[in-house]
């Protein structure tokens, strides 16, 4: 694995080490972290993988998800939709569009994720129209992760009869993001609303989806690793306060000894597969990241990546049926070191489960469990159901991909 720059390393650390200083008060007071979202695109965490010579590998960047969702999940969790944005600029190859969003992105840009809208379907309502004086944006989208936090927000459109991806300035008058988001953990991501009203969209920043199955197969397997790097993230803070919280204990339990609870082969026991549960889920998001990286690679050296694609967004389906679980139950049993003490607010223990299984909540892993079936045993390919309710097949269908996008953001 490469070494993050020397010039990157130290500034990264000394912001993470604030950020889990604060996570606690920051959630029980619902203060959004603006302040640290600036400061990691000052030092160019979103951009990186567009910037820096020679680019840095997918494990480097899945690595420094994990540490940053280790101090707070909230953050590494708002960045999904930019991170998915830059490997779509990287995916397509299209050195107009990386050279623009490059010199964005340096700057310290931030782009927001707006997918999806609530209603009884997955049709999008929203529509992209042409007038004299350019496109306009119109419509309302919900669980708009990072978008609260954004310089642009990349949103999902009807151009006439056409699906289109549209990435407006989050800064125009017309664009109104709320933090109305009720979910009982992953709070501070901003996953709300954001409502769009005649938002003029440059021609060069829309574009027509188009069915190409590698593209759905490493877009999806990116969105789904940055929710599973965040989780791995969880469980390695909820090792670290489990730690701070057992270690200077003298009460084991109901009990007074002499030993303290640190002694205690229960205690000893739980923290231990905690650890075990951290270690795995890391080990497993960067196997994962490697897998996609690799299908990258092929693509951009012009070979054939087909089966590569497919394989490591397997990968990544099956990840999900172990880690979840593998991780909630971790975050479950930590409240077994301490008794009724551990479960008081100022720790803030509880978030770790809350925050876990919210995430845990997207993307419904039982779906992929019955997906990763249905392949091995008839052959068919992943595809999130297309909004006519018909399931998609490889090359996946203009909706599916859309909704690829959508799912959970």
């Amino acid at each position: 694995m490469t070494l993050p720059t020397p010039s990157f390393s130290p500034a990264f650390a000394r912001i993470r080490a604030a950020a889990r200083a604060e996570a606690v008060n920051r959630e029980r007071d619902h203060s959004l972290p603006f302040d640290t979202v600036e400061e990691l695109q000052r030092i160019g965490f979103g951009s990186r993988r567009l910037t820096a010579e020679p680019r840095i590998p997918l494990t480097e960047l899945f690595g420094n998800i994990v540490d940053l969702a280790a101090a707070d999940s909230n953050i590494a969790h708002l960045f999904r939709g930019h991170i998915a944005f830059v490997e779509t600029l990287l995916f397509n190859g299209d050195s107009e569009a990386q050279a623009r969003w490059r010199d964005r992105l340096r700057s310290g840009a931030l782009v927001g994720n707006a997918q999806s809208e609530r209603g009884d379907t997955t049709d999008i309502a929203t529509t992209l129209t042409r007038t004299e004086d350019g496109a306009r944006l119109n419509g309302c989208k919900y669980y708009t992760t990072g978008s609260i936090y954004a310089d642009w927000i990349h949103v999902s459109a009807l151009d006439g009869g056409d699906y289109v991806g549209a990435t407006v300035d989050a800064r125009d008058p017309g664009v109104a993001t709320a933090d109305d988001w009720d979910g009982f953990g992953q709070q501070l991501t901003g996953s709300g609303s954001t409502t769009f009203t005649d938002v003029p969209v440059a021609p060069a920043d829309i574009e027509t989806f188009s069915p190409d199955a590698e593209r759905f197969q490493y877009i999806t397997g990116i969105y789904q690793l940055c929710l599973l790097a965040t989780v791995a993230g969880i469980a390695e803070a909820a090792l670290a306060d489990t730690v701070d919280f057992v270690r200077p204990r003298q009460r084991t339990f109901a009990q007074a000894g002499q030993n303290p609870p640190r002694e205690s082969e229960l205690v000893q026991a739980s923290v231990g597969r905690l650890s075990a549960a951290s270690h795995t889920a890391r080990a497993a998001v960067l196997s994962n990241a490697a897998e996609l990286d690799a299908a990258l690679a092929a693509r951009l050296r012009g070979e054939e990546a087909g089966e590569l694609f497919l394989a490591a967004q397997l990968g990544v389906f099956k990840t999900q049926q172990t880690l979840l679980p593998l991780v909630l139950g971790a975050v479950t049993e930590l409240f077994e070191v301490g008794g009724a003490s551990a479960v008081g607010t100022r720790l803030g223990l509880d978030r770790h489960w809350r925050n876990a299984r919210t995430i845990a909540s997207h993307n419904p892993a039982a779906e992929r469990a019955r997906q990763l079936g249905d392949y091995h045993l008839n052959g068919r390919l992943p595809a999130r159901r297309s909004a006519s309710g018909v399931s998609g097949q490889a090359p996946a269908s203009i909706r599916t991909a859309i909704a690829a996008t959508a799912e959970g953001a």
